[in-house]
């Protein structure tokens, strides 16, 4: 496992991670003890860096991260979010609230201070209220946490969000499918030491080459509940991406996967050739799963015919579709 700076935090963290969110809900019925031993074959792979939030699980995912940090003697970094537990107003976005929800992340974690807290994706008028960030500000200054960061959904939220000093972290979606964040945002977040970790890497699993058209999913899993943007912004659902597009798309990236490799690592080696990325967080809901994330590591990086045709791909397939969305 390679491992690369956080950003201005000064982390040095595991260059692939893994994400919470499947382990906390909305991805299908879970089982705890499964879900806890992948995170230990994460670690024992050499992953040292968690991201989950607050309303993952309404607080469970936490908590099984807080069982992984007893059971284990190692440095983990652990970040979580905050911001989604009130109506998406910025009148909700008070000191009081944030200093709420973190002393209630604190808790759930079993920790005395959070490594990163990042607000989970706020209106895009929050990104214009510097008050908002002064009361982040205010939360590192009083000790409840060492660093923070912003979760967003458009590229626009990144580059406004950069300007606040003690901005040190960004979460973006960026993969095959969605690629514009490689163009302004990744060059001024390299300008500015940004730490940036990317998530939605697999694109809701189509690209791990697994899901057919037939694919069944259960009611409590976003790939069925969210596909048209029901619930919450459709881009964290198959990456905006209309599900028979993209497993049409797949298809068409099959013959690309490297010998000896999945399709799934093939997508996490085409993100962590870009230098600009920190951290990728793919879930993993099972050992196998997360020991061939944490796999993807170890390939060296594509050919550079395979990204020209990757690109190409995007270019033609998906970017008309997608890319001046996000």
């Amino acid at each position: 496992m390679q491992t690369r700076r956080l950003g201005k935090t000064g982390y040095e963290i595991s260059e692939v991670g893994v994400g919470a969110w499947a382990v906390g809900g909305s991805w299908g019925a879970t089982n705890d003890d499964e879900s806890l031993a992948a995170m230990h074959a994460a670690v024992d792979a050499g992953v040292t860096f968690f991201d989950t939030a607050d309303v993952y699980g309404d607080g469970h995912s936490e908590k099984l991260i807080a069982r992984l940090l007893r059971e284990r003697d190692e440095t983990l970094v652990v970040a979580t979010k905050f911001g989604r537990r009130a109506p998406q107003e910025l009148e909700s976005y008070t000191y009081g609230n944030l200093r709420g929800w973190l002393e209630r992340s604190l808790e759930n974690l079993g920790v005395e201070t959070v490594d990163l807290v990042q607000l989970h994706c706020p209106p895009t008028d929050a990104y214009y209220e510097p008050g908002l960030f002064a009361a982040c500000d205010r939360l590192v200054q009083e000790g409840l946490v060492r660093h923070y960061g912003v979760s967003v959904q458009k590229v626009e939220e990144a580059l406004k969000a950069i300007e606040y000093p003690g901005v040190a972290t960004v979460q973006i979606i960026f993969n095959v499918l969605r690629q514009r964040p490689a163009e302004l945002f990744f060059r001024e977040a390299q300008t500015r030491d940004i730490g940036v970790i990317v998530r939605v890497p697999l694109a809701s699993g189509l690209l791990t080459g697994k899901l057919r058209r037939d694919t069944e999913f259960a009611a409590d899993d976003h790939r069925l509940f969210n596909r048209h943007g029901e619930s919450f912004d459709v881009g964290e659902t198959f990456a905006g991406l209309d599900y028979e597009t993209g497993l049409d798309v797949v298809e068409e990236l099959r013959p690309l996967v490297p010998d000896g490799a999945t399709m799934a690592q093939l997508a996490l080696r085409w993100i962590l050739d870009n230098d600009a990325v920190s951290t990728v967080i793919p879930g993993a809901k099972t050992v196998e799963q997360a020991r061939a994330n944490a796999a993807a590591s170890d390939l060296p990086p594509l050919p550079g015919e395979t990204r020209r045709r990757i690109d190409d791909l995007y270019g033609d397939r998906v970017a008309p579709l997608v890319h001046h969305r996000w």
